[in-house]
């Protein structure tokens, strides 16, 4: 539901590094990760980790809603 609301691709920084996020995934282990680019290199962060960027992509309630969620568990 997150991939489908969330404008995908959008760029942020993981680590000062700017990345491209170009989709959302769900781990085997249930985990929600982002799939994270820069050149050829990917890797999955999870996506209550995930930095924003500002301005936010269109959709990143759903990532804010999702962390509110999660949290409360």
């Amino acid at each position: 539901m997150m991939e489908e609301r969330l404008a995908l691709p959008f760029e942020t920084e993981v680590l000062g590094v700017p990345v491209t996020i170009e989709r959302v995934d769900l781990t085997e282990a249930d985990e929600v990760v982002a799939i994270c680019r820069r050149r050829r290199s990917r890797q999955r962060i999870p996506i209550l980790d995930l930095p924003l960027p500002s301005p936010r992509p269109d959709g990143a309630e759903w990532i804010e809603a999702f962390r509110y969620w999660a949290r409360g568990r």
